[in-house]
């Protein structure tokens, strides 16, 4: 059973962003319950190394900006070496600024993060005029940017994503004219909300985005949302373990992340939202949900996918608890994440027991199961570790995780959060 109300920690993806366009901005900037994952201060780290000052202060960071063009090296490096860790947030838009500076960058990372495809970014800032060589013609870390000036471009996204349509972006901030970027679906927009408040000059219609070079981008003060991405395991915790009931305040509810919550509804999941409001234009509000004894299974497809990629593997975990099929397809992009998360969640999910098919680009759960003990291979991937964390709750023997460290890259202070809700 988990009882009780918490603060949720702040957003992944926006601490990110909040760091970054801090640091391409001009002045003095304070960001507000900032994530202190290993993924974001990855990126904290990267632009300390491109002379970035940067306090931290508990959650609340000081980010001195340098302006669009005043990143800079040692001037005794002529290769400066950034090394992302796990965070493919942090390389891909990264990429798009490093495209715009007038020094050269070789980006290297985790084992993760060497497997994870990097073309869909370096084949469009090339065409933006960007120099860009690497393991698999740059397909893959480590991988050289060598910046200067940049061509506008007219570019339409063969896959959805929010990281590459992101470092287009910020590509485009040091174009020569204006860019056009065309989704084939919609993304996370949390990269335009926050450009447009620091000034940058862009505009939205649909699936289309304009962007216009600028002079500088403008310093602002941030407040980062709970991350639905985390709070979403202590949210599937409470559905299905008996008697539970939890309010999860200052949960970020922008309408490209909120996939989670549609499903849970079509799940007939006991889920409201209560005191909705407005935050630095990222839409905020608190998440009461309850024990759901009567779920049902649903189809979660191409319209639901990128609302959702994060979500996908505690949802398997959901499945297991409603009745009829849960099928998830249209999810090829979740073989590219930090581990291969079809795989991960359909081998452990067969490993404790689940009725569970394997699927090209997704899977079928069928429920109701009962899941019993073993030992589960996590791939050092933090939401297949939290996962199946939360299926102990319900499972009839011991689930034991062959690596839990991991979970500190996006929720530190997981474990203790669910310690307390537990008791």
């Amino acid at each position: 059973m988990l009882k009780g109300s918490f603060e949720l920690i702040g957003d992944k993806s926006i601490s990110h962003r909040a760091i970054m366009f801090s640091s391409i901005s001009q002045g003095k900037n304070k960001i507000s319950n900032f994530l202190m994952g290993q993924d974001c201060l990855s990126t904290v780290n990267c632009f300390r190394k491109m002379g970035v000052n940067i306090e931290i202060n508990n959650n609340e960071v000081y980010v001195t900006g340098k302006g669009l063009r005043g990143l800079k090296t040692n001037d005794n490096i002529d290769n400066l070496l950034l090394d992302v860790g796990n965070s493919g947030t942090t390389i891909r838009l990264m990429m798009g600024i490093l495209a715009g500076q007038n020094f050269k960058t070789t980006i290297i990372g985790d084992e993760s993060i060497g497997r994870r495809p990097m073309k869909r970014v370096t084949d469009p800032l090339r065409q933006m005029g960007a120099i860009i060589t690497g393991k698999d013609d740059a397909n893959l870390t480590p991988i050289t940017i060598e910046g200067g000036k940049l061509t506008h471009i007219d570019y339409h996204m063969p896959v959805s994503s929010a990281q590459v349509k992101s470092a287009l972006i910020l590509a485009s901030l040091y174009g020569d004219d204006t860019s056009f970027i065309h989704e084939k679906v919609k993304s996370r927009n949390h990269t335009e909300i926050m450009l447009k408040s620091f000034g940058a000059d862009i505009q939205v219609n649909n699936l289309d985005i304009k962007i216009n070079p600028v002079e500088e981008l403008f310093n602002r003060d941030i407040y980062v949302p709970g991350d639905i991405s985390s709070a979403a395991f202590i949210i599937v915790g409470a559905l299905i373990c008996e008697g539970s009931e939890v309010l999860i305040k200052n949960v970020g509810l922008n309408e490209t992340r909120v996939g989670i919550i549609e499903v849970i509804n079509k799940m007939n999941g006991k889920i409201e939202i209560v005191d909705e409001r407005k935050i630095c234009g990222e839409k905020v509000g608190d998440i009461l949900v309850r024990y759901s004894p009567n779920l049902i299974g649903t189809t979660i497809d191409k319209d639901l996918i990128p609302k959702l990629i994060d979500e996908i593997p505690i949802i398997g975990i959901l499945a297991t608890r409603a009745e009829g099929n849960t099928i998830i397809k249209d999810a090829a992009e979740l073989k590219v994440k930090e581990s291969n998360r079809i795989k991960s969640v359909v081998d452990n999910l067969k490993l404790l027991g689940a009725n569970v098919e394997e699927l090209e680009d997704g899977m079928i759960i069928k429920g109701k199961s009962s899941l019993s003990g073993g030992k589960i291979k996590t791939f050092n991937d933090h939401r297949i570790a939290m996962s199946f964390s939360i299926a102990n709750l319900i499972s009839n023997q011991s689930i034991i995780l062959d690596n839990d460290k991991c979970i500190d890259i996006s929720f530190p202070g997981y474990f203790n959060l669910l310690k307390k809700l537990s008791k």
